[in-house]
């Protein structure tokens, strides 16, 4: 999807980012972007609280306490801590865990949980203030988003995952941010991001794609520190022959970053989640929920149901039989059936073994037609019901359209944060952090956020 931030073509794009990193005014970021940035803030922190204890999450700090990988950094919803390098990557595999998290077009992924577990595992231990890690989450999304727009749809359709692989340089330009590294250092350190990020879409489905942001976050936060201590790479990884760009995409086009200084950064452009399935999935979601709503009509009086969305939507989420809780998250057919059924898909426990084995589900599935049509919006769908009595039933839902009321987008995130966070760290401490970042840009350290999710 073009944006007005990147109209034309340039030749350097890696030194540029790495020139804008070091050299990027954070007093330019209103409160309208910083007030973004705390929105996916507060979101992030629910969707990890909530995957704290998902099974992957369990094996990853197994393993980093059998191998005697402790440290100072926060493993949040934990109530212990690991090494930076571990937590980025434990924090990052649980905040996907769910595939609860936020959005974005330019960058074909999810944005928020590569960057900020990186940032979050230096934070404290750098003295950031709030203002710090906002700035520098803004930065870091800015420039995955950059990268996710040059490497066009071809790089996420070929079968990467650019939550994964774009998302590293993501995490590597927030991290040399917050910890203040010079031009040519950030350069370094999207070289050494590159060379390192990987995951592919054949994993959606398993513990491996939840990984994916972790190791985006562990990765990039690795490339931020070693390009700081002198660690070299080239300063052309994107652009170069075998580069980045031209191995991944066929579509690679080197793009500048924020030509237009008037435009709206990449963070105002967020979609967040209400459904706890994938993102592809929630407009028709919406319209199974709103034909419902309108008319009076049970699952018994369906005789067919056909979603008409993006060809891109067989290969991320048609999972037709689903035999697990993860699969119904990539499962359009069983995810329409929930919701025309009644279930509430904003609940993350609905999602289990047992609804993907249920046979008056699995029987509406069946119903289902997807039917993929060429479209150049991939969030939007037409669902078109015929009952058994000949009636027909069609609307539309667009869920790729970000918000223009932050009043009621905050308090929806509040309401879903609460629902995440109440079971695992109880009300008052879920109060407590919802006050601490609303006012996260007021703070000298955040060490007491820190201490309200642990």
């Amino acid at each position: 999807m073009p944006d007005s931030n990147s109209t034309n073509a340039t030749e350097a794009p890696t030194r540029e980012i790495g020139d804008w990193i070091a050299s990027f005014d954070g007093a330019e970021l209103g409160a309208v972007p910083i007030r973004w940035a705390k929105h996916c803030l507060l979101d992030w922190l629910g969707v990890t609280l909530a995957g704290s204890n998902d099974p992957l999450v369990d094996i990853l700090v197994d393993d980093a306490i059998s191998t005697g990988e402790s440290g100072q950094s926060p493993l949040v919803g934990r109530g212990t801590r690991t090494t930076q390098s571990f937590a980025a990557m434990i924090n990052g595999a649980a905040s996907h865990a769910l595939d609860y998290d936020d959005v974005n077009k330019r960058l074909h992924g999810h944005p928020t949980v590569p960057v900020l577990p990186a940032l979050l595992a230096i934070a404290e231990q750098n003295g950031a203030s709030g203002r710090d890690l906002l700035e520098a989450f803004c930065v870091g999304y800015e420039v995955e988003c950059l990268i996710g727009e040059m490497m066009g749809l071809a790089h996420y359709d070929h079968g990467w995952h650019a939550t994964a692989t774009v998302g590293t340089f993501g995490a590597a330009a927030g991290a040399s941010r917050l910890l203040g590294l010079n031009a040519n250092q950030a350069t370094m350190a999207i070289g050494i991001a590159g060379t390192q990020a990987a995951g592919l879409k054949s994993m959606f489905g398993t513990m491996c794609k939840p990984l994916h942001a972790g190791k985006a976050a562990m990765n990039g936060l690795m490339a931020a520190r070693w390009a700081g201590r002198g660690f070299t790479s080239r300063i052309d990884v994107l652009e170069c022959v075998q580069g980045f760009g031209l191995t991944q995409s066929t579509e690679f086009t080197p793009l500048p970053i924020r030509p237009n200084s008037n435009a709206l950064y990449a963070v105002e452009q967020n979609l967040f989640k209400y459904h706890a399935a994938c993102y592809l999935i929630h407009s028709s979601i919406e319209a199974a929920n709103s034909l419902r709503d309108q008319y009076e009509f049970t699952p018994a009086d369906i005789a067919t149901i056909s979603t008409h969305v993006a060809p891109g939507h067989r290969s991320v989420c048609d999972i037709p039989e689903p035999k697990t809780g993860l699969e119904v998250k990539f499962s359009i057919r069983h995810c329409i059936a929930m919701a025309l059924s009644g279930l509430d898909t904003s609940d993350d426990n609905a999602y289990t073994n047992e609804i993907a084995s249920r046979d008056d589900l699995k029987a509406l599935r069946r119903k289902v037609d997807v039917n993929a049509t060429a479209t150049d919006n991939r969030y939007a769908a037409e669902l078109n019901i015929k009952l058994i009595n000949g009636r027909e039933l069609s609307t539309t839902a667009d869920v790729g359209l970000p918000a223009t009321d932050l009043d009621t987008q905050e308090a929806r995130l509040i309401g879903k944060f609460t629902r995440l966070a109440k079971p695992v760290i109880g009300q008052d401490r879920a109060t407590t952090t919802i006050n601490l970042v609303r006012d996260l840009e007021n703070q000298n350290n955040i060490n007491a956020l820190i201490k309200s999710v642990e």
